[in-house]
């Protein structure tokens, strides 16, 4: 079971990267997100508040049909927190590797 720090940084690289090349809002983040995790409302939102209070995304209102829709937009802090986690992949690359031959199919 992946410890709950671990899953939620990976969570909040899931959606830096979903916002990467363009804003968006809530419910297009979930299904865009979808076809590779599982991720509710319940989960997404507290994720998008710690990444705006970090800095990571600006928040702004657009009207649409009549209503006002939240909308989410990397900053370049986010940019760099997604460049940098993809940077640390290799490592652990290496770090899954190492452990695959040193525990093997047991």
């Amino acid at each position: 079971m992946l410890d709950a720090q671990v899953k939620r940084g990976f969570l909040e690289m899931c959606v830096l990267a979903a916002l990467y090349r363009r804003e968006s809002y809530g419910y297009k983040i979930i299904k865009d997100l979808s076809c590779c995790i599982e991720i509710s409302e319940s989960t997404l939102y507290p994720i998008l508040r710690r990444l705006e209070s970090s800095g990571s995304l600006n928040v702004y209102s657009e009207e649409h049909n009549g209503r006002l829709r939240k909308m989410y937009r990397i900053t370049e802090a986010g940019r760099c927190n997604a460049r940098d986690f993809l940077k640390s992949r290799a490592m652990v690359d290496s770090m899954y590797d190492f452990m695959e031959e040193e525990i093997g199919d047991e």
